[in-house]
């Protein structure tokens, strides 16, 4: 009996998705980046709007190497429930710590989402998968119950004002009736949530995407593996592309054609990542990024929590003016590079600084999980 290829590409993804997070959200100032580093208004797609789907997708794949030998028992979904409680709540503090006072404590966020999206896939992946040769059925289960709940949310969108709308979009008005206008993000004008409530359900296919490719690689060599990954991920772009002339692609609203265009892009990048590291054996490649990987949820929180203390904690007054550790560090950058090229290094930097934390951790063997 063959026994299932483990891929080292989805091992190094799960790094690559903390590294780009720590990019994008670290720019050493929001006035100076790289056009292609900066989300999308509205309707559209950067290469930012790749990252938030990556990581939920890099979730979808661990989850199937970890619920291999499990089953929809009390046991299990109590784990399910409680790591789920537990990131969102540690959701919930980064917003606090950011400075909200608990008048207008954001709500959602992306932990949280990444908990919800977590806790939605898991039972949902425990249910299909129950019944005899309930693997091969399950590869076969997943493209429908994803189609169905991006369709689904689809026709919920259309009960809204003006359905793709900033203001008049029913994921707003759920959040307002919910949370209220306080409890929302405000960085768009006005209280509307990218992470909001309804949002979270197409956002659930980005995880069993991650668990469907997973389980499909196993029955697969690297070189079957990248041809059929290379397949996919053209089905998903054309798809993408096709439907959005009725479905505008937008993070915001994480519409059907973003879910599709983001995880065709996203598999497409497993498969040149399958084709360095798997097949040419750039190992060197890969083992900084496995590393990168090892312990994402507490890097994730390190790196914003670090980013408040520098940008908000550590401040003094110079010239009549404050200024904070993370202003004085572009601004030093500033002064020998062009602003937006300072930005970006202060953010490699960044990303530089969190890889040796997460060496540190993985040399003394230091696994955090919930």
């Amino acid at each position: 009996m063959q026994q299932p290829v483990r891929f080292v590409a989805l091992d190094a993804l799960r790094g690559l998705a903390i590294a780009l997070m720590i990019l994008v959200n670290t720019p050493g100032s929001w006035s100076h980046v790289y056009s292609p580093l900066l989300h999308a208004p509205w309707h559209g797609f950067t290469f930012a709007d790749i990252v938030f789907p990556g990581f939920l997708f890099v979730v979808g794949a661990a989850m199937f190497y970890a619920f291999k030998h499990a089953s929809l028992d009390r046991a299990t979904v109590l784990k399910i429930f409680k790591r789920s409680a537990l990131m969102f709540l540690c959701g919930v503090f980064l917003n606090w710590f950011w400075g909200q006072e608990f008048a207008t404590l954001r709500v959602m966020g992306v932990l949280q989402r990444i908990a919800v999206c977590y806790a939605a896939a898991a039972l949902l992946i425990l249910m299909l998968r129950r019944g005899n040769n309930a693997a091969g059925a399950l590869q076969l289960k997943l493209p429908l119950v994803a189609a169905a709940l991006l369709v689904g949310y689809w026709l919920l969108l259309q009960l809204g004002a003006d359905p793709y709308s900033l203001e008049g979009n029913i994921v707003r008005q759920l959040d307002l009736a919910v949370f209220g206008a306080a409890h929302l993000y405000q960085g768009f004008g006005i209280a509307f949530d990218p992470e909001g409530i309804l949002s979270c359900l197409p956002a659930v296919v980005n995880v069993l995407l991650g668990y469907w490719v997973a389980a499909g690689l196993t029955d697969r060599n690297q070189q079957q593996g990248l041809r059929w990954l290379l397949a996919v991920g053209a089905v998903l772009v054309l798809l993408a592309l096709g439907s959005s002339y009725y479905c505008p692609i937008n993070k915001a609203l994480w519409t059907g054609s973003y879910v599709a265009l983001s995880g065709g892009l996203l598999v497409w990048l497993l498969a040149l990542m399958v084709w360095l590291v798997d097949i040419k054996g750039w190992r060197a490649v890969a083992e900084p990024l496995r590393i990168y990987g090892s312990n994402p949820l507490f890097i994730y929180m390190l790196s914003w929590i670090w980013a408040v203390i520098i940008s908000e904690f550590l401040v003094w007054q110079q010239a009549g003016q404050a200024l904070s550790v993370y202003q004085f560090g572009f601004d030093l950058l500033a002064t020998v590079l062009p602003e937006k090229l300072a930005s970006l290094v202060f953010a490699l930097l960044h990303v530089l600084l969190f890889w040796l934390v997460s060496l540190v951790l993985y040399r003394k063997k230091i696994f955090i999980k919930l």
